[in-house]
């Protein structure tokens, strides 16, 4: 991981892509609609996501703030990415929606959670499994100093991208695009999802990182630590470089029924 020059303007210093390895509690649900199978604890359907054996399809509901709509660079990224990685027939649909700002940033996991009770309309329906996403108008409230959070993936097909953060980090880089953050922060988030690393999907062979859990430790792969604690996103997609998962993650997944 490279370390940013003490000579950077500290703006650039505080720049840090992050995601917060959260969990809300499951709720209550609309009458007429099983909201059970989508209210798991992250990692729990990463073979359903993976695998077609009892979903052929992925539907996407991205819900977000008015302004903070993510680009369609990054969607068809995220798309290629699914593709490459799941056995999904009968394809992935992306759907986006704008709504109002909650007008609550920043924000901890717990109100994230409750917004997407109040706006999400998908859920896993027939041989479709359906992941929400919901880009916020904020930050996280444990941003600090040294450390932003991008992103969190915090059930088994819910994550949140803070829509504010990346803008943040896009604008006051030369060398980075706001589609490649973007990207980054949705791949490494549906990894996540998938199970990665040794959270729904076993490790084939150790590659944990000791000091931070759920993380490869395999320098330049997409879960590492280096993208969520620490690790400066210009860094990341220098070049415009959107990282790609490495050997030993991949084989997890093809263990857990991907590609």
């Amino acid at each position: 991981m490279k370390i940013p020059k003490i000579i950077l303007p500290l703006l650039l210093l505080l720049l840090i892509i992050g995601c917060s390895k959260d969990s809300a509690n499951p709720d209550g649900g609309t009458p007429g609609i099983d909201k059970s199978a989508n209210l798991k604890a992250l990692g729990a359907s990463a073979n359903e996501l993976l695998s077609d054996a009892k979903f052929t399809s992925i539907t996407i509901e991205v819900v977000y703030v008015t302004g903070f709509k993510p680009t369609d660079a990054a969607l068809n990224n995220l798309a290629q990415f699914l593709g490459k990685h799941t056995f999904k027939p009968d394809g992935v649909k992306i759907t986006t929606r704008a709504v109002a700002s909650s007008n609550k940033a920043p924000f901890s996991i717990e109100e994230i959670a409750q917004i997407e009770k109040d706006e999400r309309t998908v859920y896993n329906a027939g041989d479709e499994i359906a992941v929400f996403i919901y880009v916020a108008d904020g930050s996280n409230e444990n941003d600090a100093n040294n450390k932003v959070v991008l992103g969190s993936a915090f059930r088994n097909t819910s994550m949140v991208l803070y829509g504010k953060t990346i803008n943040t980090i896009a604008n006051n880089s030369n060398s980075v695009d706001k589609n490649n953050v973007e990207a980054a922060v949705l791949n490494h988030e549906f990894g996540h999802l998938f199970g990665l690393v040794d959270v729904g999907s076993p490790m084939q062979v150790n590659h944990e990182d000791s000091e931070n859990e759920a993380h490869c430790n395999v320098d330049g792969c997409l879960m590492t630590s280096s993208i969520e604690f620490g690790g400066s996103i210009i860094d990341m997609v220098n070049n415009n470089n959107v990282p790609d998962l490495d050997d030993l993650c991949i084989n997890d997944l093809v263990a857990n029924g991907g590609k």
